[in-house]
């Protein structure tokens, strides 16, 4: 029985270009997971969307002199064509910015407010005399207390990375006209968190599923008290709250972008033509996987369970694979110092799946991890090229010139098709007995890696030990190819030669099968070598099994061996102008 699969994605600011940090973070975990299960056959349903409130939107828009609309609109086209370039398969990729989310927003607002979750209470707030407006964090500068920084914000310091409060900063001034502001009282409204914190410790003790690093945190969040949040804030870019005399304010950006996996899951339901549809991947049983950054833990494992508890009838997450961070050479990745690779940048240049590899083998999983393009073009040349594109290689061009353009049939074909059927069941001691030790090994390990444990891992976020072991069939494929050496004795005993080369074709053929989450270009370009028609996702995860006479298409290399020197290069361009 399929199972229905809910994939919220981290959404992303409209302020700027994606980086690797981004995609290392949230977004190709979830297209792994994504695409994993929808060859398993269970209903998958990935949403997320350019988040378009806030004040780095808004500060955006004031260094560029343009309306934030202008600004949200240029990024989240440049969002569109990114996910289509490195092939992130959302479902949905939407905006906080449409009378939808603001619909589904206010309805949880005003449920909660009449529930008693949400009250008013009033707090102080830096406000510019000069400007005549109160001052959202981001909107004051100062010297960092911690690290004697200039330029840190009321809400952190980019140097140090310490979170603060506009009270804490020294020499605080406002950031559009350099005055320095007094504080005054607004009358908000806060969400009544710590109603909600002996529900959600309880919740919490039972996700024995949860990362380590993801529980700790929340545990830790916990253990300090849970305090209540404002809800609202003094500025005019956002969603509106739906109470008389608050019109001058809006929804704070925390409080409504995580309502957006609600809100895009409505709006994806109403593009199928059944506006109720999305009921199936929020109530009942139905499994939400929320991928985010670490600093995003606690919004997606307390105060969004929190809103989904006040709201009722709809499920709570059930696991949340933060990853941490990506360092860039060495370095944390800034955006404000343009120590980043830019993802329209890196496409502009070179292909997708080498960078999913890449971030995928090398992925933050349980602590932060490092990019560098010495390392990128290693991994591109010994691994891509050099393991899995050359066993694809040699195996397709080598069958391909002396079959006929044809899969050769292996002399126990019959027999080895009723052992990889899955609806059979045949005693692994016969079947050793049939072919030889070596093929029956190599049959047998792409059969229970990929396919069993590969997949297990993957179903569990392991993303990079799944990788790890794909990759080790791919390497065990051309040492078992080296001992037959087919090339070698294809003229004293043809049979002999197309009997390795069929049982190489198979591993192949569950090789782009099991790298279709995190190559899915590339298995596509195999699976059409391979003669096998329509998309990889067609066929399900279990063994595609090649049928002796299968038409095989001419293959091109997988992969694009790089230039040692271009290290040199990508890094000389870190930290220099944005690259839009």
């Amino acid at each position: 029985m399929s199972e229905k699969i809910l994939i919220g994605v981290a959404w992303p600011y409209a302020n700027g270009p994606l980086h690797l940090g981004h995609i290392a973070g949230a977004y190709l975990p979830a297209d792994i997971f994504a695409r994993y299960h929808r060859l398993k056959g269970n209903e998958v349903l990935m949403v997320s969307g350019s988040d378009q409130h806030g004040t780095p939107i808004t500060i955006k828009a004031e260094q560029e002199g343009k309306k934030p609309g202008e600004v949200v609109g240029e990024y989240y086209r440049q969002f569109l064509d990114s996910w289509q370039k490195l092939g992130i398969s959302f479902d949905l990729f939407t905006t906080t910015g449409t009378a939808n989310h603001a619909e589904v927003a206010q309805d949880i607002f005003l449920t909660l407010l009449d529930r008693g979750y949400i009250y008013k209470s009033t707090m102080s707030q830096p406000f510019c005399p000069n400007c005549q407006r109160f001052l959202p964090d981001r909107y004051v500068e100062g010297t960092c207390p911690y690290c004697q920084s200039p330029g840190a914000r009321g809400d952190q310091c980019d140097k140090c990375g310490k979170p603060m409060t506009v009270e804490e900063l020294i020499n605080p001034h406002c950031r559009i006209c350099g005055s320095t502001p007094e504080f005054r009282d607004s009358e908000h409204f806060f969400l009544k968190l710590s109603a909600f914190e002996d529900r959600l410790a309880a919740w919490v003790e039972k996700q024995d599923q949860w990362r380590p690093n993801v529980l700790n945190l929340t545990r830790r969040y916990l253990k300090e008290g849970l305090r209540d949040r404002a809800i609202t804030r003094d500025i005019n870019w956002g969603v509106p709250v739906p109470v008389e005399g608050f019109e001058n304010k809006r929804l704070y950006v925390w409080f409504e972008a995580v309502i957006g996996y609600l809100s895009a899951s409505k709006e994806w339901a109403r593009s199928t033509g059944d506006s109720e549809k999305w009921r199936s991947f929020w109530q009942g049983y139905a499994k939400g996987y929320y991928f985010i950054g670490k600093d995003n833990i606690p919004f997606h494992t307390l105060i969004w369970p929190a809103m989904l508890m006040g709201y009722g009838d709809l499920n709570l997450p059930y696991d949340v694979p933060a990853n941490e961070f990506l360092t860039i050479e060495g370095r944390k990745l800034s955006t404000s110092q343009n120590w980043a690779v830019w993802v329209p940048d890196y496409l502009s240049r070179y292909d997708p799946d080498p960078l999913r590899y890449l971030l995928s083998i090398n992925m933050p999983e349980t602590g932060d991890t490092d990019f560098s393009w010495r390392e990128f073009i290693r991994r591109n040349n010994d691994e891509l090229v050099a393991t899995y594109g050359n066993l694809v290689n040699r195996v397709l061009t080598f069958t391909y010139r002396n079959f006929d353009g044809h899969v050769p049939e292996h002399s126990r074909y019959g027999e080895i098709r009723k052992y990889l059927d899955i609806n059979e069941d045949l005693d692994t001691t016969g079947m050793r007995n049939i072919v030889d030790r070596n093929s029956f090994d190599i049959i047998e390990n792409a059969k229970e890696f990929l396919f069993l444990e590969a997949g297990d891992l993957i179903s569990k976020c392991n993303f990079k030990q799944a990788l790890l072991k794909i990759m080790m069939v791919a390497r065990d494929t051309n040492q078992y190819l080296d001992g037959k050496s087919p090339w070698k004795i294809i003229k004293e005993d043809k049979q002999a030669a197309a009997d390795s080369l069929y049982v190489a074709l198979y591993v192949i053929s569950c090789l782009k099968t099991a790298l279709y989450p995190f190559l899915p270009f590339s298995s596509q370009k195999v699976h059409e070598y391979l003669g096998f028609e329509g998309k990889v996702e067609d066929y399900g995860w279990r063994p595609t099994v090649p049928e002796p006479g299968q038409k095989l298409l001419f293959p091109k290399p997988l992969f694009v061996k790089l230039d040692e020197k271009l290290a040199e290069e990508e890094s000389r361009r870190l930290g220099h102008a944005l690259h839009k």
